[in-house]
């Protein structure tokens, strides 16, 4: 699933709520920040085994929440290791991205080489999209505080 809006209009608070309720559920689910998850990546690289169980861990969970995805471009090496793990996930799991960027836009934040498309194919096929509008609900929040 993705949930692809402006800054503000909810995206991560939806992410969030379908985590909730899959714990409630008993369903092992992690929420991760996308440069969280590259600054585990970076740690993982130093240790024995890094990689494998990097993988291993995010492969695991049947709910993967990854907020803010493509806030900043993958780093060679994290681009790599984001085609892995997508490829672990894909028709086994469920992972749920939160962004900001359109669909057109991910292939050149990706990096538009080989992985890039190859992590555009695991991803865009049988995925729900869903738009959560151009409206700032913290800044109206904030505007109706003030």
């Amino acid at each position: 699933m993705v949930f692809q809006g402006f800054t503000g209009s909810g995206k991560s608070y939806l992410g969030c709520a379908l985590a909730k309720q899959a714990c409630r559920n008993r369903i092992r689910t992690h929420y991760v920040r996308m440069p969280d998850l590259e600054e585990e990546w970076v740690q993982a690289q130093d240790k024995p085994l890094g990689a494998a169980k990097f993988l291993k861990k995010y492969g695991a969970f049947t709910l993967l929440v990854v907020d803010e995805w493509l806030l900043d471009r993958p780093s060679g090496d994290f681009l790599r290791i984001l085609l892995e793990l997508v490829e672990r996930r894909y028709g086994s799991t469920s992972t749920v991205f939160c962004t900001q960027y359109q669909q057109k836009d991910w292939h050149q934040r990706l990096g538009s080489g080989v992985h890039a498309d190859a992590i555009m194919d695991r991803i865009i096929h049988n995925t729900i999209w869903i738009e959560t509008g151009s409206y700032n609900m913290r800044e109206k929040t904030g505007a109706v505080q003030a």
